[in-house]
């Protein structure tokens, strides 16, 4: 949620940044609704004071023997304009939240107008075969589609254990970067979905349960987001590397990316969350960014840092860079991980604040990043693996996990 204050203060700022986005905002319909609830707040507050006032010269004419008539008469005529005030203000209040809900975060001033390539790390350019060629039967499509129809798939065999060397690979070398484990629930209230930005946005692409008011999550963003909400936290910063499946229709998905496992309803990630002070998250966005580009390092994937445009940022980030994977099965690369920073946007929506030392509450800035998407982190590391011996090759710092030096191809050499 944006800042009413500044709202007020720099409308035409305001307004130039959400244009950035391509956003056509009703800003005038907020501002007049502000105008209107600021010129209500008074008015009301003061018919509240008259008619206490009004009570108690009732109570004192009854205690003397007076005539309170008159006092009962203006307290009824106060009482019917606060009644009228209090509705309308009760209506202006109610149009001012469903206009600021709508309002996507303000933008960076960096955030480019066009995706910006800022580096590319490791060896690209290599073609090969596509990890259901190599996996075979241990990406079980067929069987998944039959159970739960298109885009399901079981993981089998050494291909199981895979994932579970990098969940706690990962998990282990973000403890070392100080962040707390945490598995997050994965059914949230739509509260929880507001208060991220993911409502109302992408509405098309959330599982909900309508029978238990419940939505699933296709990040544990959203938990790890709420798991301080309306509260005031005494230190900063907090880190936490969130563990969860995660499930997306992918409406409007259709026809593409349908081989394999890349776009998929159901998978599992780690993913990171940071609460930090406002001066501090441009840092932290960098360190989140560090944090990915080691991990893919270490897993020997080839990739590149894109600085995401600023009309393909989420409605809650002011800015965003994807690690994007050369994969070989389809020569190019794809996105693997992307990390946000959402600033003030998501504390303001969630009611979480900081208190500075010897200061008053202020909302904090929160940021997210994806440390290790499960399913397309294992196309990576099949199809940038693969040998000319037909074997595949896993990566040093799994083996410690119980992974072999390789795996073999379903594929002859």
């Amino acid at each position: 949620m944006l800042d009413l204050k500044l709202l007020r203060q720099d409308p035409d700022g305001v307004r130039a940044a959400l244009a950035r986005r391509g956003d056509d905002v009703p800003l005038d319909e907020v501002l007049d609704l502000d105008a209107r609830r600021r010129e209500l707040l008074p008015r009301v507050e003061g018919l509240r004071a008259e008619q206490n006032r009004a009570s108690d010269g009732i109570a004192a004419a009854k205690r003397s023997g007076e005539d309170a008539a008159e006092a009962i008469a203006r307290m009824k005529e106060v009482a019917g304009e606060l009644k009228g005030l209090q509705a309308e203000l009760a209506q202006v209040d109610e149009q001012l939240q469903e206009r600021l809900r709508h309002l996507p975060n303000l933008p960076d001033p960096r955030a480019p107008a066009q995706d910006t390539v800022l580096r590319e790390v490791g060896e690209a350019g290599r073609t090969g075969r596509d990890h259901l060629e190599l996996a075979g039967a241990r990406v079980d499509m067929e069987r998944g589609a039959r159970l739960s129809g298109s885009r399901f798939a079981y993981l089998r065999g050494d291909l199981a254990r895979l994932e579970l060397a990098l969940v706690s690979w990962a998990m282990d070398k973000l403890a070392g970067h100080g962040f707390e484990a945490v598995i997050p629930p994965v059914l949230v209230r739509e509260e929880a979905l507001y208060g991220t930005g993911f409502l109302p946005d992408t509405e098309q692409q959330i599982y909900r349960l309508p029978e238990d008011d419940l939505y699933l999550v296709g990040t544990s963003e959203v938990a790890l987001a709420s798991l301080h909400a309306g509260e005031v936290v005494d230190e900063l910063p907090l880190r936490y590397a969130g563990f969860s499946p995660c499930f997306r229709r992918e409406a409007g998905a259709a026809g593409k990316d349908t081989r394999g496992i890349f776009r998929v309803h159901q998978f599992d990630k780690v993913e990171m969350f940071a609460y930090v002070e406002p001066d501090q998250s441009d840092a932290e966005h960098e360190r989140i960014l560090a944090i990915e580009e080691e991990v893919l390092t270490d897993l020997g994937i080839p990739y590149r840092v894109v600085d995401i445009a600023v009309d393909d940022l989420g409605a809650s980030a002011a800015r965003k860079f994807d690690c994007e994977a050369w994969l070989p099965g389809q020569g190019r690369y794809r996105e693997l991980t992307s990390c946000s920073n959402t600033t003030d946007f998501q504390a303001r929506r969630l009611g979480i604040r900081f208190r500075p030392e010897g200061g008053k509450p202020e909302t904090l800035h929160t940021l997210n990043g994806t440390a290790v998407a499960v399913g397309r982190t294992i196309i990576a590391l099949l199809e940038n693996g693969q040998r000319d011996d037909g074997s595949i090759a896993m990566p040093a710092c799994l083996q410690a996990y119980g992974m072999p030096e390789a795996l073999p191809s379903a594929v002859a050499a």
